[in-house]
């Protein structure tokens, strides 16, 4: 048999059979089901992408940006927001999305109040209606309202810990319609459950690398970013300084006040350097009464200007403690690097020339800050 014969023979065949009569219902539930599985495959590749990228970033900052703009684009909103457990305190959700205005408190609500208890409860999101429906803690909701919130959604560890609360704000019309259906739901739940994942494995990280007295970052994470720099400074021949304090007489107070009032003296002296800093500096207990600070763009000028308006403001703070009035200063070194200048290459040199500028500082009455130019220093060696 040829082949036009044998596709006569089919065609004869096919003739022969049957029609199925067309079910509309049918084919269209086929299509719906085929819809909602493909949507349901690009959804968990779209959760495989976001768990790759909350995993690419332990900085905590970086990692809170990321969640915000992933919620924003998975969930059509304008804005959202994260409450994050403080690490330290354990007592408030803090949030850490938001700065607060200058002189104002971080805007906060208790771990024990009723709206994260309910929220732990529920395990699920809810809305700002139902949640005042559920809740009477008119306080505490009140200032989720001025966070304008289309959706809360609790960030739930292990099932029995609240770790934060994320809060999508004002959501973009699709269809008019701007409601979350149950799909959306459950999808923003999964999302949350990656997030606070993320959130604890950075927090920890915070955690190790931070001082819990002063909440400066410790010397360790100190040098490691100091490295990064310096790299980065011979790459775009930028200039980065290092700035060296140490608290004058800091013994003083620990043998007439006791060592509470040591403390209470360095976390003030913390606190008024780092409130001094732009956000990309970096200032870390060095240790004992020592504290280290790494200016990632600052040439002398600038350098020298920011040291000395630390000195001056520490001299001129009224430190009171037990009602005690305390004259506090503090001694100050600068090194800048510079390619041509100065192009130290390793973390602890750089700091050793910091505190060499300390060590003048101290020598010629302290409450100073002396620049440590590697030209006279090299000078001097060499007459020496």
């Amino acid at each position: 048999m040829d082949f036009d014969a044998i596709v006569d023979n089919i065609n004869s065949h096919n003739e022969k059979q049957p029609r199925k009569p067309f079910d509309l219902a049918k084919d269209k539930e086929i299509l719906e089901q085929s819809t909602y599985y493909e949507k349901r495959i690009y959804d968990l590749e779209q959760l495989l992408d976001i768990a790759k990228s909350f995993c690419s970033t332990l900085d905590f900052s970086k990692l809170l940006e990321s969640i915000v703009y992933i919620c924003m684009a998975q969930m059509h909103v304008l804005g959202a927001e994260i409450f994050v457990r403080d690490a330290i305190s354990n007592k408030v959700f803090n949030l850490e999305t938001s700065k607060p205005e200058k002189g104002e408190r971080k805007f906060s609500i208790p771990v024990n109040c009723p709206v994260s208890s309910t929220l732990l409860e529920l395990k699920r999101p809810v809305s700002l209606t139902e949640l005042k429906e559920i809740t009477k803690d008119s306080k505490n909701i009140a200032k989720l309202e001025k966070l304008s919130p289309t959706l809360i959604v609790p960030l739930i560890e292990k099932s029995n810990h609240l770790s934060g609360i994320l809060i999508l704000q004002e959501r973009i019309a699709i269809e008019e319609e701007t409601t979350y259906t149950e799909y959306e739901q459950n999808m923003i739940m999964s999302i949350a459950s990656l997030a606070t994942v993320a959130i604890n494995n950075a927090s920890l990280l915070e955690m190790s690398s931070t001082d819990m007295m002063t909440h400066l970052r410790l010397k360790y994470f100190f040098f490691n970013q100091l490295t990064e720099a310096i790299d980065k400074a011979y790459q775009t021949d930028e200039n980065i300084a290092v700035l060296m304090f140490d608290i004058d007489f800091f013994k003083k107070f620990n043998d007439t006040y006791g060592h509470e009032c040591g403390d209470f003296v360095l976390i003030s002296v913390a606190n008024i350097i780092k409130s001094s800093l732009r956000e990309t500096d970096i200032a870390s207990r060095y240790g004992g009464e020592e504290f280290t600070v790494l200016l990632r763009k600052g040439k002398k000028e600038e350098a020298m200007k920011v040291a000395e308006r630390i000195r001056k403001k520490i001299e001129d703070y009224d430190f009171v403690y037990n009602d005690q009035h305390l004259h506090v200063t503090v001694s100050g070194g600068v090194s800048v690097f510079d390619k041509e200048k100065n192009p130290v290459e390793l973390p602890n040199i750089f700091v050793n020339q910091a505190d060499s500028g300390l060590y003048m500082s101290k020598n010629n009455g302290r409450n100073q800050v002396t620049f440590f130019d590697p030209a006279v220093h090299k000078l001097k060696d060499e007459n020496e």
